[in-house]
């Protein structure tokens, strides 16, 4: 049997709120969220018959209450896919949207399915990290994981152990960026691109969220490094070099290759290879650099072959090791163009999907560029790493 290619057609978001009682998504269903976006990617590619959806895979970390129900296929119905269109639930924390679409991709090449709807949803401020969550007491009480392991801020303040070369400085001026290029992206038609506005019900009523509610334009280095370090007394990680709580949905659409064709879709990219690794779980931010040495290893590239990078940003220190462990200038115009987490929030199991059309949208603004890479780190000490081909190179 010969392997199917995999390309990613399109892929949107909503805005990302701010979780809590205060932010716009509080009294909004994580399902709802989810269906709002298969419906735009639906309404955006009407040459895709819905009865020819293979799976719907969906991702989320607290698969309970309205992120539960084998979120998949309830989004599918509730979507109103043909019931005939099946769908499941998947969970790797942070990697859960990537997850999601590696699944995906597998069906794709083995001839399981040729148009897979991939993607993931938090909603942080109804499911809070960790809440409901039994930890068996052997992974403390034999020491099997470092009670830092749990807390994410905390893994944040051990990598700048780790590495005591990046400064808070560093972090605090690569969240700077990271807020800059965010700002660009939003005024120049980059975000509108791929963020779906929603109609919003909140205690000042009806209201459209459109826009990520922790971009902060104006942000200067003055006034994040006066923020406090609450995860560390004289620690080095602030709300202003970290991704703030967040509330947020995304969906992309997987098809064969030979399916786009017939179906005349336009697909942006082609998945290359992709690779997940295991670290020290106290040490999560480091994850995605084996994942990358993996991939890169895998496909018989290096590193120099891959012309934009989109890494998610939970703390501005795992970019930095990242870059570290590569010998790339955080400052990169390569490194995540359009800003990142820091900017617009992470929203866990749904994050994947934002870095994906990200990439996918630098793409098509950079025809001269042929590989890119969206990686992650993940929780409990795990890294992600998707490398991509544009489809647009050289024209």
């Amino acid at each position: 049997m010969q392997r199917q290619e995999v390309v990613f057609v399109d892929g949107v978001r909503t805005a990302f709120g701010r979780a809590g009682p205060q932010g716009l998504f509080w009294k909004t269903r994580a399902d709802d969220m989810a269906v709002k976006v298969v419906r735009e990617l639906l309404r955006r590619n009407p040459q895709i018959p819905p009865e020819r959806i293979g799976d719907v895979i969906y991702a989320a970390t607290a698969q309970v209450g309205d992120q539960g129900l084998t979120l998949g296929r309830d989004v599918a119905l509730l979507a109103g896919l043909p019931q005939t269109v099946p769908g499941f639930a998947i969970d790797r924390m942070c990697a859960g949207a990537l997850t999601a679409v590696t699944a995906g991709a597998g069906e794709i090449a083995y001839g399981s399915a040729d148009i897979v709807l991939a993607g993931g949803v938090e909603h942080m401020g109804h499911h809070p990290m960790g809440e409901d969550v039994d930890f068996n007491p052997r992974f403390v009480a034999e020491r099997l994981v470092d009670p830092s392991a749990v807390t994410m801020g905390a893994t944040a303040e051990n990598l700048h152990d780790r590495f005591p070369l990046i400064t808070k400085d560093d972090a605090d001026a690569f969240a700077v960026r990271s807020q800059q290029r965010a700002a660009a992206a939003w005024s120049n038609g980059v975000m509108r691109n791929t963020v779906v506005p929603m109609s919003v019900f909140t205690e000042g009523g009806w209201q459209v969220a459109e826009r990520d509610e922790f971009l902060r334009p104006d942000t200067t280095l003055e006034a994040v490094a006066s923020l406090r370090t609450p995860f560390r007394a004289g620690g080095r990680v602030t709300a202003g070099n970290s991704a703030g709580l967040t509330d947020g949905a995304t969906a992309c659409f997987l098809t064969a290759e030979e399916t786009a064709a017939e179906l005349g879709l336009e697909p942006k990219m082609r998945l290359f290879g992709f690779a997940f690794a295991g670290v020290e779980p106290e040490l999560m931010g480091i994850g995605p650099i084996p994942a990358t040495r993996r991939v890169l290893e895998q496909t018989g590239l290096t590193l120099d072959d891959v012309g934009l990078f989109e890494l998610n940003e939970p703390f501005a220190v795992q970019v930095l090791t990242w870059c570290d462990g590569f010998g790339i200038d955080p400052e990169d115009s390569r490194l995540n163009p359009y800003g990142g987490a820091i900017a617009c929030g992470h929203p866990l199991a749904a994050t994947g999907v934002r870095l994906m059309s990200q990439l996918a949208y630098g793409f098509g603004e950079r025809p001269d560029v042929r590989y890119g890479l969206t990686a992650l780190c993940v929780g409990m000490g795990m890294g992600a790493a998707l490398l991509w081909e544009n489809l647009g190179a050289g024209h």
